[in-house]
């Protein structure tokens, strides 16, 4: 997008917010639904510059969902192109929870976390001055009880967990905001939950909800994907679905080869995903995508007149997308060693959670020549705005819409150093799996908008598939053993649905919001098992790699006999309604990590404890062990 264009929604914003500043309209909620890649990082400057100039607010508060992304936030206000263009002198500054987080300046940008950790401060900044609150990805919010009928009845099992805090902290804030900018590129979360202060009505059928876009009182931008191809905003998408095959060891029998391409979904495609994520096809997808970006950028040097190795922006860029950290890592080392020895630790680098450094690898990323490759595991998700992008390599096993939608919007930008917008492209390379079909055929016919509990999947036991889909086979029950590439297939996306103010022609029938104590003790049951499977992925993210025997096998099996053991040897199984309750209470307080020291003595987890216990730091470093290792 060139400096002074404006794309649709950007020009609707324009008018809301003078409609707001000359009086002729006194909504103070603007939703903009902007498709991923679709440009929302311009939409809080052009609403501030506005706002502010007629007085009606004071200030700017601007929430992300992630630390890395507040310096794009006080970029996009610093932005010399837009600053000229619309006119405006306005900045903001990437806060900490320090007293005055503006510090003389037109506003600041935090986090949820940040908001979470100090509510009191930023509600006292609301109260003392008018402000323009805007919330990036407003998906990541669920309704409260407090806000939500729905969710009151079924509050015992729902407000329990990180981003139920994040809602209560931010509601006080949204209650105080003069007016309040929601952005997102998605209108549903993917554990089928509603959306924290955004209006709902009943669905075409029983027990279904959706977002009432034509709700009074509200300003609604809609900019889908087809509008945003339209008007040459963002690239179109040509998917390389890769076929393959896989053999594993389950219970120490030898099970395939099964065909990752099978028609339908089954008892063996996700064991048969977690294989090829680990072995020979994984190396035959990175090469896959290696080439292509090599050939991008040859092509791009080669019009500009650059001679081999030259470094420029513009040349296009391959992000890789690993399952977990222990892959991310081999995945490096595997593109490493097709790059000339003196080039490759320069040109392919690595971003996961537990590098001290890893922001500063994705600032390079985004706003340097080099390094031209990145492996990362979620770190890629939403938000990281980088137009070079040029190649996804999509080897994760989260086949969430939401999710995915983010991460292939990445390739999707367009590049300003690479010339006409039709010599550009966006190519991502994934597993040819039936999962990821599905998740195509949705993007392509559904608008997204309801709020549904999603189907319990064949065989997925107390865990929800929305989970499931981020928490892969236990280790200790699937080993691969092999797998190859077969054939690639190139498909382009289709434009897919506006986002019309009306009810969705598609729709599915969520769960029941009510139901008798049998089905309450079920679904509280699966509540607590969500929460121990989300600390298992946190710990298991945190731990990828270290020493000292903590990660690997049975995380999760673990952590359910340690929630056991403090549940007075009871299982879910056995518990009352309200066991079941004081045990989800207590999780939410805590984190069974720290009360590892139970299974002392068991001997299915004597080797673990035996680790704990005998594990040292090397001489000469600190101890960078996770907190229940250092017990």
């Amino acid at each position: 997008m060139t400096p002074r264009t404006f794309r649709s929604h950007q020009r609707q914003l324009c008018g809301i917010a003078e409609a707001i500043a000359t009086g002729a309209s006194d909504a103070p909620d603007i939703l903009a639904a902007v498709t991923p890649g679709g440009g929302k990082s311009l939409l809080p400057v052009l609403a501030a510059s506005r706002l502010v100039e007629a007085g009606i607010v004071d200030r700017v508060c601007w929430i992300v969902p992630r630390d890395s992304l507040r310096l794009q936030a006080e970029e996009a206000f610093a932005d010399p192109a837009w600053r000229a263009a619309l006119p405006h002198s306005l900045s903001i500054r990437a806060a900490d929870n320090t007293p005055d987080p503006a510090r003389g300046l037109a506003g600041y940008v935090t986090t949820y976390q940040g908001v979470t950790a100090a509510p009191d401060l930023h509600l006292a900044e609301f109260r003392r001055y008018r402000t323009l609150l805007v919330i990036d990805e407003m998906h990541h919010l669920p309704a409260l009880a407090d806000t939500d009928p729905a969710a009151a009845a079924q509050a015992a099992f729902l407000d329990t967990d990180e981003a139920s805090s994040w809602s209560r902290a931010i509601l006080p804030l949204l209650e105080c905001a003069r007016v309040r900018l929601l952005l997102s590129g998605t209108l549903e979360r993917a554990d089928g939950r509603a959306i924290l202060w955004l209006p709902y009505r009943k669905g075409r059928k029983a027990r279904t909800r959706e977002v009432e876009l034509d709700a009074p009182g509200w300003a609604v931008i809609g900019y889908s994907r087809s509008q945003a191809l339209a008007e040459k905003a963002v690239l179109p998408v040509t998917f390389g679905a890769l076929d393959g095959e896989a053999t594993w060891r389950e219970e120490e029998v030898e099970v395939g080869p099964h065909r990752l391409s099978a028609p339908y979904p089954s008892e063996t495609t996700r064991p048969a995903l977690f294989t090829a994520l680990r072995t020979g096809f994984a190396e035959a997808l990175l090469r896959e995508a290696f080439v292509a970006v090599r050939g991008i950028r040859a092509e791009r040097r080669e019009a500009r007149g650059l001679a081999a190795g030259t470094a420029a922006r513009g040349l296009g860029k391959l992000l890789v997308v690993a399952p977990d950290q222990l892959a991310a890592k081999h995945y490096l080392d595997v593109i490493r060693g097709w790059i000339p020895a003196a080039q490759a630790d320069h040109v392919a680098q690595l971003a996961t959670s537990d590098q001290a450094h890893a922001h500063q690898v994705l600032a390079a990323f985004r706003l340097r020549p080099e390094p031209s490759i990145l492996v990362t595991v979620a770190m890629a998700y939403e938000g990281l705005d980088v137009p070079e992008v040029a190649v996804v390599a999509a080897l994760t096993h989260i086949r969430s819409r939401p999710w995915l939608e983010q991460m292939i919007a990445r390739a999707t930008r367009v590049d300003p150093h690479a010339g006409a917008y039709e010599t550009q492209r966006a190519l991502v390379f994934h597993p040819d799996d039936p999962l990821f079909a599905d998740f195509r055929r949705r993007m392509e016919t559904e608008q997204g908008t309801l709020a549904r509990r999603p189907k319990p999947g064949r065989g997925q036991g107390a865990l929800p598939l929305w989970l499931r889909d981020q928490l892969p086979p236990p280790r200790d029950s699937i080993i691969p053993l092999q797998s190859n590439a077969l054939a690639m297939r190139f498909d382009l996306l289709r434009p897919g649905p506006d986002l019309a103010l009306r009810r969705p022609e598609q729709e599915a029938t969520q769960a029941d919001m009510l139901g008798p104590p049998s089905a309450i003790e079920r679904r509280l049951r699966a509540q607590l098992g969500e929460l121990v499977g989300t600390q298992a992925i946190e710990d298991e993210d945190g731990r990828a790699g270290m020493r000292g025997g903590l990660s690997g096998p049975g995380l999760y099996h673990r952590y359910n006999a340690c929630l056991k053991r403090i549940c007075g040897n009871k299982s879910r199984a056995e518990m009352t309604l309200g066991e079941l309750e004081a045990a989800i209470g207590w999780m939410e307080r805590n984190r069974l990590s720290d009360h590892l020291h139970l299974l002392d003595g068991d001997p299915r987890y004597a080797w673990s404890a035996r680790k704990r216990q005998e594990w040292q730091p090397p001489v000469g470093r600190p101890d960078r062990r996770p907190r229940a290792s250092r017990r």
